[in-house]
């Protein structure tokens, strides 16, 4: 025993800190067209090289080549960008209003907007989204009005969850929402379970679980594709892979894996990899996996390269752990642009379209927000009554808490 080493312990850290110069050689970024595209009911064996390369629809001259193409006409591809403008309008003015005192912290997407705007147009009504609080964009391209979700945010009269819920943590069932947990990496093994369900019963809805890179650290994540592989859950099992945890990097979750999307390879899961920037692709992708869970071959694990250009959230200051020009420096730009860029292309769209309908949407959504405000904000106007905390809890209410109502004057 004399002559062993000491042991020792691997702790992952970033290519580049603060005060560094962004690198993103390690990202291996295919040309566009080039991965192919399986069959849908083919054997999760014969496409494992998905699970490490990219999958990319737009070139760098904005044009659709590639065998994933062509799954969106020019009017939908419209509506992508109408929808990705409108999200990311919304995200500036609630940032705004937080830094007003209007509400206590916002949490934006600033960068990821393709990935549930184009998600969200594969799906069909009646299934269901277990999301995290950074997929705004499925409410928002599902026709949620942007009324209720600043409701939501200011906690007022209005707000349709009677103040139960921190910001930005929406839940509506008519628009196939689930509840938003701030418990990261509970609604995974939610939305399999809810999956499982729906076949149990013969129902015909599927349903999509959403997790960042760095909670698929924690257990939920991989007790998910336990039960998704066994039964062959109708799900699809998203991972938002924007580079960075709430201040670690995503290699701290990723560990040696290589990939996150690889990690569904061990349990016979098939796995892809998709420029999470790219509005095409992502819906291609999207609609590939749905219609794997909707014809009976079970779970589709896809993960979406993207970066997160804002904070994690208004309490974070990324300065402290990344440089602040690394979004610049990210390879796949942004999604906004590509798809304008491909519109515009095309000859159906223009810049002087693009400026005028950004500033309808900005209009658009500075209304909503003025008709929200009518009915209070964090420190000013209507509430919610201090009876809806004792309701929706239970079906019955117990005793003790029908003595506390009624000590509460309500």
């Amino acid at each position: 025993m004399s002559d062993s080493i000491p042991l020792s312990l691997q702790v992952p850290e970033p290519e580049v800190r603060p005060g560094g110069k962004p690198d993103f050689s390690g990202v291996n970024i295919p040309r566009a067209g080039t991965v192919r595209r399986p069959d849908v009911d083919a054997s999760p064996a014969d496409f494992r090289d998905l699970g490490y390369t990219i999958i990319r629809v737009l070139n760098r001259d904005g044009e659709a080549v590639g065998p994933w193409a062509g799954a969106l006409n020019d009017e939908q591809a419209l509506q992508g960008l109408r929808d990705m403008m409108k999200v990311r309008a919304f995200d500036a003015r609630m940032l705004m209003a937080q830094r007003q005192g209007k509400t206590s912290f916002y949490m934006q997407c600033l960068g990821e907007e393709a990935i549930s705007c184009a998600f969200q147009h594969a799906l069909s009504p009646g299934d269901m989204n277990f999301p995290t609080y950074r997929q705004q964009g499925l409410l928002v391209a599902g026709g949620y009005p942007l009324v209720d979700m600043m409701c939501q945010i200011f906690s007022n009269e209005r707000d349709p969850l009677h103040g139960r819920q921190l910001p930005v943590m929406y839940s509506s069932k008519d628009h196939g929402f689930f509840s938003i947990s701030g418990n990261l990496g509970t609604q995974y093994i939610q939305a399999v379970g809810w999956a499982m369900a729906s076949a149990i019963k013969g129902d015909t809805r599927i349903a999509a679980g959403w997790i960042g890179d760095g909670s698929t650290a924690e257990s939920d994540f991989h007790a998910a594709l336990v039960f998704a592989s066994t039964y062959k859950a109708p799900v699809v099992l998203n991972i938002v892979n924007n580079q960075w945890a709430i201040s670690t990097f995503q290699g701290i979750a990723r560990g040696g894996s290589g990939t996150f999307a690889a990690r569904g390879h061990g349990f016979g899961i098939p796995s892809l990899r998709v420029d999470g920037n790219d509005y095409l692709a992502v819906y291609a992708v999207a609609q590939w996996a749905i219609e794997r869970a909707r014809r009976n071959l079970g779970p589709t694990v896809v993960e979406y390269v993207t970066y997160r250009v804002a904070a994690h959230s208004t309490s974070d200051d990324p300065s402290a752990y990344r440089p602040k020009e690394e979004s610049d420096a990210w390879p796949l730009g942004d999604p906004i642009e590509r798809l304008k860029n491909y519109l515009i292309g095309k000859g159906v769209w223009s810049d002087d379209r693009h400026a005028q309908f950004a500033a309808e949407v900005e209009a658009e959504v500075l209304a909503a927000q003025k008709d929200a405000e009518k009915h209070g904000t964090l420190h000013s106007g209507g509430k919610p009554s201090v009876r809806d905390m004792f309701e929706g809890v239970y079906k019955d209410m117990p005793p003790h808490l029908r003595r506390q109502r009624q000590q509460a004057g309500v």
